[in-house]
């Protein structure tokens, strides 16, 4: 899942580029990623899940040995991690399997122009804000209530007299709701945040880092003179195995054909791999994967990167293939490492071999990493469509340079076998030969008339082939945002103001005493994420205050540890609104039973109601204080 995600959001931002999607190059990306995501985790162990036990929580590892000890004990733990897991399966299944009730309510307020509250009532984040508890959580939802209460209203009430629109959007903000101003400016402000917050957090456990990797140095040093006496459950693989990977994995990015990269490139992905691997394990530690804001981070990444390339003068059309790579490689490389962090908190936990754990983690990612590939093109060219209908009158100059020829690929127009010449445009065209031309790939004849439009199944626009045959089309918004910033940056036409105002939210935050990475993180997300969490860390207080209230009155204290009771439910929350999502995503591959299962929409009433989940996820929430609350 987490190299899935790491592919899903770059890579298809190729296709708005007016690329190719290359099998090989994807492939490349996601192996690369994954192996370098696995190796910076490694010396990281023991600074931030053996040093950082009892202060980052990593809410998902947490859960997941709750439920392996569980498992092995059986009695009354098994019994209160098992009713969680049920109780979140059967939530995840009605709520959004059949349908009865929204996922995500929203409610605008029409006295506070651009202000909003929306939740999303899963069971999973609910149990993550109760494992992290109050403190983190209400850090979190106060960034969310920052971007929703405070950077999306003031937008609304300065821009809404703008007769035009304002960079980088392309409509007037008098006409945006609340989710488009977030998508078109607050989502910038959320990745300065995130940038400046994750480097901030990277220099404060700079220090346990490097005594964390001189402990494991002087332990392989020891094991080499026969006199180790490192205990079976702090072995980890070797570090200078480790380096001699990393530099492995420089030289292979740097002679890889596909990826257009050259030794600068190559250095900056190990140089933002460290950083983000590093800010990424810490963050899930503290809030959770859940929450974990990889494309924030893979925003920062290809901000930094574009600015390199563009101050040496690299900004041809490879060198932004080249910069994409970079933000693919360590996107995928923070999200493995940053789920790397959880599988070795359980492990330890429940007192596992962290060598053996990593050799397993990496044959895993390295078997996933070669066949997402072939599912992400899949995907794309089962949707894809050529399309002959309202082309633009444009007649393209030179049609001779353009030597790369295509045949039509699609079954609505099987009957066409010419070859055409390829055009692939990066920007939206506003003057010259090719004015009104939007970014992507064409199909032109040899007298330079355009003949098809052929719109990518990932990010495309049509939804219907010219045959009336309906497809299924994936957004991919990420990565539309990262096509934005290579182009934003290389064209010199980014909106660094909004960028710069992200980063002094996140120094302001600092200077004020609060943890700066997760309040960034508030900001980035949607408020939607965030509260749920805070709902979870609201249920912890609750519980916390009345179990010192109990102590105090000498009555036996409810049990708050790692093995209280509601620790174990929420783990059981966590696992089964996990399992449960996959089980319906996977159902949704077919159009056909997605919709027989949705009984909801049968009642539109019902479907669309605010107050039903809210409602739902309120007894769910106070079901877990319950349990919670129980003695022994």
């Amino acid at each position: 899942e987490s190299i899935a995600f790491g592919i899903a959001v770059t890579m298809p931002a190729l296709l708005i580029l007016g690329h190719e999607m290359e099998l090989t190059r994807v492939m490349v990306v996601a192996v690369l990623g994954a192996v370098l995501g696995v190796l910076l985790m490694i010396p990281l162990r023991k600074a931030l899940v053996v040093a950082g036990h009892g202060r980052l929580p990593f809410p998902e590892g947490t859960a997941c040995a709750k439920v392996l000890i569980a498992g092995e004990e059986g009695g009354t733990s098994a019994a209160t991690v098992f009713g969680g897991f049920f109780l979140g399966l059967a939530y995840k299944f009605l709520n959004l399997g059949l349908r009865l009730w929204h996922d995500v309510p929203y409610k605008a307020f029409t006295w506070f122009k651009g202000a909003f509250l929306a939740i999303e009532v899963s069971p999973e984040l609910l149990g993550v804000g109760y494992i992290i508890g109050p403190r983190i959580a209400a850090i979190t939802v106060a960034g969310g209530l920052v971007s929703s209460w405070v950077l999306t209203p003031m937008i609304k009430l300065f821009g809404d007299g703008l007769t035009s629109p304002l960079f980088p959007a392309v409509k007037l903000i008098s006409e945006m709701s609340s989710g488009e101003i977030w998508k078109n400016y607050v989502l910038y402000i959320g990745a300065g945040a995130v940038a400046a917050g994750g480097i901030i957090s990277l220099f404060q456990s700079l220090p346990t880092i490097i005594h964390g990797a001189k402990e494991g140095m002087k332990g392989f040093q020891a094991a080499k003179k026969g006199k180790s006496t490192i205990e079976r459950t702090d072995r980890d693989l070797p570090l200078p195995f480790v380096l001699a990977g990393i530099v492995a994995l420089v030289f292979a990015i740097w002679l890889t054909p596909s990826l257009h990269m050259n030794i600068v490139g190559a250095v900056l992905i190990v140089v933002f791999g460290f950083l983000f691997v590093t800010v990424s394990a810490r963050l899930v530690g503290e809030i959770g994967s859940s929450s974990n804001p990889i494309s924030g981070m893979t925003v920062a990444t290809l901000l930094l990167t574009s600015l390199i390339f563009l101050l040496l003068g690299w900004t041809d059309t490879f060198d932004r293939i080249a910069a994409l790579s970079v933000a693919g490689i360590v996107c995928v490389a923070a999200s493995n490492g940053g789920n790397t962090s959880q599988d070795l908190k359980a492990g330890h936990l429940v007192g596992a071999t962290p060598s053996f754990q990593q050799i397993g983690i990496l044959i895993g990612a390295l078997t996933s990493a070669s066949v997402i590939g072939y599912t992400l093109v899949l995907l794309n060219d089962a949707s894809t469509i050529y399309s002959n209908k309202n082309l633009p009158a444009v007649t393209v100059p030179n049609v001779a340079s353009l030597t790369e020829m295509e045949s039509v690929r699609d079954s609505a127009h099987a009957d066409d076998k010419a070859s055409y010449h390829v055009l692939r445009v990066g920007e939206v065209q506003t003057s010259g030969p090719l004015a009104g031309l939007v970014s992507g790939k064409y199909l032109v004849d040899d007298a330079g008339v355009i003949k098809y439009l052929v719109d990518p199944g990932i990010n495309g626009v049509l939804k219907n082939r010219d045959n009336g045959t309906q497809v299924q089309k994936y957004d991919a918004p990420k990565a539309r945002l990262m096509s934005l910033i290579i182009d934003g940056i290389l064209a010199q036409k980014l909106p660094w103001g909004l960028v710069l105002l992200g980063v002094s939210l996140a120094i302001v935050a600092e200077l004020c005493g609060v943890p700066s990475l997760p309040f960034a993180v508030g900001v980035y997300l949607p408020l939607s994420t965030s509260a749920p969490i805070f709902v979870g860390g609201c249920v912890r207080w609750l519980v916390q205050r009345r179990s010192r209230r109990k102590a105090k009155a000498g009555a036996e204290a409810v049990d708050e540890t790692e093995s209280g009771p509601g620790i174990l439910y929420s783990s059981g929350l966590i696992a089964g609104g996990a399992i449960a999502g996959i089980g319906i995503a996977m159902l949704s591959l077919r159009e056909d039973w997605a919709a027989a299962l949705a009984i909801g929409t049968n009642w539109p009433a019902l479907e669309h109601s605010t107050a039903l989940p809210l409602v739902v996820f309120a007894i769910m929430a106070f079901i877990l204080y319950r349990v919670a609350m129980r003695k022994g």
